[in-house]
């Protein structure tokens, strides 16, 4: 053992590194851990930067290795799916499906992301960095942060690994997303470790990496307590709730289900109401059939926010008129049991959940993930972060899949949202880490736009989140019931709102200036050495 460990040290270390960067997305009470987790993998980096022997095709393999890790860490959840007996699957086909979702996906991620330590390693042996070495964990922070960014691009970009996750927790070290976003807390996480890395590895240059480490936490911090500094709490009030039927995916789409289901949720509205609530949100698909074309549903659901006079958020498919392919959808029902003319659709549909994308290929080499999806058909994506303007407020709506991209709740914020409502269905992941991993989300963008999130999930996890990311009201998992709470409509813009991603372009820019600067200077020796 202790000679493979010797022999493999660069891989040991890159594991160890994943594993407890990792670590505390899924248990963030270790979010601790992260502000000194990657030294590990830095360390390996600063060596391979040193060694110009080592070529840029095997840091790619390590990144690969720190990568894949790291994502199957964060994504071990999908074994809690097994068995997929509601998709009809049998317990060997579930067993591949749930590998494949785990490694398959964590090595897509790593695919694209081990590119960070190629570009890492590429700009750090460039002449001006190499003259500079504190200029080094600035590199790994923009590389590692666009490389982060990156995940939201494509149907094969999943961004639930992102690193401040592990610090939501921690609230004060991410509120400076509502400046920046929440890539500049990735930004600040890496610089540090790698900073810390540096000073380990050169002495000369010891105390002042120790020093700017120290400061990149503190200016971190700092703008988290100027935004709790400054936040008001303004806004008309407004009481809003979540309503969580634990009605799973294995009965919901059974047909003799519906009647209970209709219990269920009616109960939930009318005891919401009952304390007050002005606006019930339904969970992902809570009835999952074509509501508008089922005059039963539109009755029972129209009749439901009458009797109560609530506004009531329905989360069901709707149908494309030419194509008579369905959306995923958040319907308004207004308290005079009319129906609300703009309808959300959802726009981030779940690969093999929603849609199966290159679906001959996939039928060709793994049947059952194309026979995973609860549907006969793709789904369609909706294209708008449409604001539905209820009699209590300018809503703005996500589903699900939606609320891991920021954009889209950025875009509601700027279309004029007041309130962001969140319809969910986790029930997939049982009562498992994804759970919390998914709501921390919510709780990001919470933070990002400024505005109060109302949650509702099938099984867990409803919430009422407030705009400096802490929960207000929570409703674990597989509990029946709803959480209910006042919020503030808010029109004000957070700084992020602003600027949206423009720190991510500065790092591109940064990146790609060094590069260009490098490339130039070896251009120019190469070309005196000829002359010469």
């Amino acid at each position: 053992m202790k000679e493979f460990i010797i022999k493999h040290k660069f891989g040991v270390m890159l594991a160890i590194s994943a594993i407890f960067t990792a670590l505390p997305l899924i248990i963030t009470e270790l979010g601790f851990l992260q502000w000194i987790s990657v030294i590990p993998a830095a360390l390996v980096l600063l060596e391979c930067i040193r060694d110009k022997e080592i070529r840029l095709k095997k840091m790619y393999g390590r990144g690969l290795v720190f990568f894949w890790i790291y994502y199957a860490v964060v994504l071990h959840w999908f074994f809690y799916m097994y068995p997929l007996d509601f998709a009809g699957l049998t317990n060997a086909a579930s067993l591949v499906v749930v590998l494949v979702a785990c490694l398959g996906l964590s090595f897509l991620q790593a695919v694209f992301s081990a590119f960070a330590f190629v570009l890492i390693t590429a700009i750090s042996r460039m002449k001006t960095v190499e003259k500079l070495p504190l200029l080094t964990p600035f590199v790994a922070a923009a590389v590692w942060t666009v490389a982060e960014w990156f995940q939201t691009v494509g149907w094969w970009g999943v961004p639930w690994g992102r690193l401040p996750l592990g610090q939501i927790d921690a609230t004060l070290l991410v509120r400076s997303s509502a400046i920046f976003g929440s890539y500049f807390v990735t930004f600040i996480i890496i610089a540090v470790n790698f900073l810390l890395a540096i000073a380990l590895k050169n002495t000369s240059i010891r105390k002042l990496g120790i020093a700017l480490s120290i400061s990149l936490f503190c200016l971190n911090l700092a703008l988290g307590v100027v935004v709790t500094a400054t936040y008001r709490e303004d806004g008309e009030a407004v009481r809003v709730a979540a309503a969580q039927g634990n009605v799973s995916s294995s009965d919901k789409w059974s047909f003799d289900s519906l009647d209970n289901t209709k219990k269920i949720y009616a109960d939930l509205t009318e005891r919401a109401a009952t304390d007050g609530a002005e606006i019930v949100v339904w969970p992902e698909t809570a009835l999952p059939y074509v509501l508008l074309s089922n005059e039963s549903l539109c009755t029972y659901v129209s009749d439901l926010a009458k009797q109560n006079q609530v506004t009531i958020l329905v989360s069901a498919f709707t149908e494309d008129d030419e194509s008579g392919l369905l959306y995923n959808s958040l319907i308004e029902v207004r308290p005079d049991g009319s129906f609300g003319e703009t309808v959300y659709s959802k726009q981030r549909l779940v690969p093999f959940g929603e849609f199966v994308p290159m679906r001959e290929l996939i039928m060709f080499l793994i049947p059952p993930l194309a026979n995973v999806g609860m549907l006969d058909d793709d789904l369609l994506a909706g294209s708008e972060s449409l604001v539905i303007n209820t009699e209590s407020g300018n809503i703005g709506c996500g589903i699900c899949f939606d609320s891991i991209y920021e954009t889209l709740m950025l875009d509601s914020a700027r279309n004029g949202a007041e309130l962001i409502a969140i319809s969910t269905n986790d029930s997939w992941f049982r009562d498992s880490a994804a759970l919390d991993m998914h709501n921390s989300q919510s709780r990001l963008r919470a933070i990002e736009t400024g505005r109060y999130i109302v949650r509702s999930a099938n099984t867990g996890i409803s919430s009422v989140i407030d705009p400096l990311g802490n929960v207000k009201e929570e409703l674990g998992a597989l509990e029946c019931g709803y959480v209910v709470s006042t919020v503030h409509l808010r029109s004000n813009t957070t700084p992020y709102t602003v600027i949206g991603n423009a720190f991510v372009y500065l790092c591109m820019i940064f990146s790609a200036a060094l590069l260009i600067v490098g490339f130039y200077q070896k251009l120019r020796n190469d070309k005196f050495i000829n002359n010469c």
